[in-house]
């Protein structure tokens, strides 16, 4: 008998998955696995016997309707947006995520990125590690600084407010722009996304992604931003214009950017790529050993909640009143 008295129930994890998840749903149900979240993929017997998701990966509608007896998809991540979990609520199928357990890592991404972009300190490393310091002399000095600026976070939620948090400790003045306005924060709220870009230099976006937000940071936007702006993004790369943001930042019309994530992933643009004032990251917002244990645990714990007693911990809020039956 496997762990919790649940291990008929059939879990499917398509394409590569966390370790420690893997072996948490391996101990508790029965794991089966296919190459990607694919409905071509998925045989008769899957179809007849997959109740439950454990995915990275987007699961569309499509997918969903490929198994008639799904109850649950447990999303790896605070972002949800490639799982279609409008369609999900519709044909009673709950959607889970992992918010919480990544809010500080991410938030400690967020402000190393912004001070790595601000002083160029992976270029002053290579400086030193390629002899330049004892051959040429020292690192050139930073043509940026944190010192003066005011900051804009897009997104004021759980990571939002953890980043506005450790800016406080900077001594810089924040201001936010969210849908509406958020009850309990003190920052100063901007009402349009462009009407925070003209009151700050620095802009960090962390907002969720999604046809709302879709290219959202525009050349509008990184104009009003203006050409001593600091552009840095941890949240969704559909967010941003990615060939807008090249062009601002190849024209001058903002100084700098540091980005974690992109539209394409993996690919990045290559006129990002060739940008001398860039700082570029293979989003690693959340990859610590210990966070990405955190979310697998969680990950795991709603599937093993819903299954044991139809309660799931993290719902997300499309899927919050999904039947749970008995």
């Amino acid at each position: 008998m496997k762990a919790y008295g649940i291990s008929p129930v059939v879990i499917l994890v398509p394409g590569d998955f966390n370790d420690h998840a893997v072996s948490r749903i391996d101990k508790a149900f029965k794991l089966v696995r296919i190459e990607r979240a694919d409905p071509g993929l998925v045989s008769e017997e899957m179809r007849a016997a997959v109740r439950g998701i454990a995915s990275y990966a987007g699961i569309n509608a499509a997918m969903i309707d490929a198994l008639p007896n799904l109850e649950i998809i447990a999303s790896f991540g605070v972002g949800y947006d490639s799982v279609d979990a409008n369609h999900a609520a519709k044909v009673g199928v709950m959607v889970t995520n992992t918010p919480d357990v990544l809010t500080e890592e991410v938030a400690d991404t967020a402000i190393g990125l912004l001070i790595n972009t601000v002083r160029e300190l992976y270029a002053a490393e290579k400086w030193l590690r390629d002899g330049n310091w004892a051959k040429t002399g020292n690192y050139p000095l930073s043509r940026l600084t944190l010192r003066g600026r005011s900051v804009g976070i897009f997104g004021m939620g759980r990571i939002g407010r953890a980043v506005a948090r450790r800016l406080e400790a900077f001594g810089l003045p924040i201001a936010y722009h969210n849908r509406r306005r958020v009850e309990g924060v003190p920052y100063e709220y901007r009402a349009t996304l462009k009407g925070l870009a003209e009151a700050v230099d620095t802009l960090i976006c962390i907002a969720p992604g999604g046809a709302s937000t879709e290219k959202a940071i525009n050349a509008e936007v990184l104009s009003a931003l203006g050409s001593n702006g600091v552009f840095v993004n941890v949240g969704r790369g559909s967010t941003v214009d990615e060939a807008a943001l090249a062009a601002a930042l190849k024209s001058g019309a903002i100084a700098a950017a540091g980005l974690d994530v992109f539209a394409d992933e993996p690919k990045v643009p290559q006129a990002l790529l060739d940008a001398p004032n860039t700082s570029l990251l293979p989003h690693v917002g959340s990859a610590s050993v210990h966070t990405r244990c955190a979310m697998a645990d969680l990950c795991v714990d709603n599937l093993v909640g819903w299954f044991t007693e139809r309660r799931p911990l993290t719902p997300v809020p499309e899927t919050i009143s999904v039947p749970r039956g008995v």
